[in-house]
């Protein structure tokens, strides 16, 4: 990889976004851990699986057809949609494909979720640069090592948009040979540029911000940290010290980036839903089946979980699916009386259930000290179903998925299929499947392929 020439001068090793730079600049040229390749096999693998069941969601076909009109033409697939576009085209429309639907995977340290920005921006960055596949995944674990990194030191919450530009920068760089200098000012330029996300991220506030398409602001994070380079490299400065602030970052003294790749305890989804969800919505379908609970006789349901769980709208009578996909309490009530397949994916169809609503209404949501004490590193619930003089409990409830209890490849393998069900032929989904697990042996030549040619759903004629 031939690094281009700087317009700056030295790089400020001294500043945090200058150990990141560097670290950015020494991690492209070596090759990954196995551990680490194979977690980004997984990541990819779980990613196409959002991204095929978001393609005709209504805000990726907004954000597609934004794409082509404003980002200027190019040669870089669309995924599933039969269409390319520019290199930051592709990248913003493959993002919103990949979060629409909240499958994307997560981190419990980022309180976030780093792969809907960093795998579409390495693939079309590596599809621009004509990157062989080892640089590629080697971006994508530099990607999320250094987006975890940067969203673990926040002294406050924010949404994943409001950090995951940074991730979008060292991604696109590590492909791109940006010398060290201007990375520097790409992450600094990145993150002051960022969507603030001052809303959507804000705890517990009147009114609660109603559930829309802008969500966590992943898609246009892309767009920001792909811009963000592009003026790094051009000569545009950035404040290379915005992460040295103690008013907004604490980071460890050492860094050790790299040390144990942060993508290896990547979790995975199995709902279409909010994480804060899952672990309530595990113990409950828990509960139902080893009590082989009546659920039309359920009188209430009692979640006792931690303080972000009950920092998202929780509305027990959605407005749309972005309100169901931060409502514990529709969310279960659809779990119970419709099934999870409901959750995997998600549509229209799940909206304005009279039942689903008035169940909905009996769930009470409470704060347990004891599992707050455990957030962020633990996600846990405990669900308490009353029917008639009857309680049923569970334990402390992790959800499925976590990095201490990995998704097997074969359920990843199912969950892509369940999750694209309904927008590809059981063809398709052999060939894509088919296609990573080449690429997982070094063979990407078909996974690019299926990029350009495979088509879902109804995305073609949008």
């Amino acid at each position: 990889m031939r690094e281009a020439a700087s317009p700056f001068g030295p790089s400020d090793q001294t500043g945090i976004a200058g150990q990141i730079a560097a670290y950015i600049g020494k991690a492209r040229r070596d090759r990954v851990s196995e551990p680490a390749r194979e977690a980004a096999f997984r990541c990819i693998l779980d990613l196409l699986g959002a991204a095929g069941a978001g393609i005709s969601d209504r805000a990726t076909i907004a954000a597609r057809s934004m794409a082509l009109a404003t980002m200027g033409a190019g040669n870089v697939p669309i995924w599933f949609s039969g269409r390319s576009g520019s290199t930051i085209g592709a990248s913003w429309a493959n993002s919103a494909a990949a979060s629409a639907l909240d499958l994307d995977d997560g981190h419990r340290l980022a309180r976030g979720h780093p792969g809907a920005a960093v795998i579409p921006t390495a693939f079309a960055i590596g599809h621009e640069t004509g990157a062989a596949l080892e640089q590629l995944i080697a971006a994508i674990v530099i990607g999320y090592e250094v987006g975890v990194t940067i969203a673990a030191a926040r002294t406050s919450y924010g949404n994943t948009g409001t950090w995951s530009a940074y991730a979008v920068v060292a991604t696109a760089a590590a492909l791109r040979g940006t010398p060290v200098e201007a990375i520097e000012h790409a992450l600094a330029i990145a993150g002051e540029s960022a969507p603030n996300q001052l809303f959507a991220s804000a705890p517990l506030q009147g009114p609660a911000p109603e559930g829309s398409d802008v969500k966590e602001g992943i898609p246009w994070s892309v767009v920001t940290g792909l811009v963000a380079l592009g003026l790094a490299e051009a000569g545009h400065t950035g404040p290379r010290n915005i992460l040295d602030s103690a008013c907004h970052y604490r980071f460890p003294e050492e860094l050790s980036l790299g040390s144990a790749p942060r993508i290896c305890q990547t979790y995975f989804k199995l709902y279409a839903c909010c994480r804060h969800v899952h672990a309530p919505l595990d113990a409950l379908l828990g509960l139902v089946k080893r009590h082989a609970i009546d659920v039309e006789a359920i009188d209430r349901i009692e979640v006792e979980t931690y303080g972000g769980a009950l920092r998202i709208s929780n509305k027990p009578d959605p407005a749309n699916l972005v309100d169901v996909q931060y409502s514990i309490p529709y969310c279960l009530a659809l779990s119970a009386l419709v099934g999870s397949q409901a959750l995997l994916p998600i549509s229209s169809r799940v909206l304005a259930l009279d039942e689903v609503t008035k169940l909905a209404g009996k769930v009470v949501l409470s704060l347990d000290h004891g599992l707050d004490a455990r957030f962020p590193a633990e996600t846990l619930a405990r669900v308490t179903i009353v029917s008639g003089n009857t309680r049923f409990s569970s334990e402390p409830t992790a959800p499925r998925g976590e990095a201490a209890n990995p998704l097997s490849w074969s359920a990843l393998e199912h969950k892509f299929r369940s999750a694209t069900r309904m927008v590809a032929t059981e063809a398709q989904q052999r060939l894509v499947l088919a296609a990573v697990n080449d690429a997982r042996a070094g063979q990407p030549a078909e996974l690019m392929a299926c990029f350009e040619g495979l088509t879902f759903g109804e995305a073609s004629e949008r």
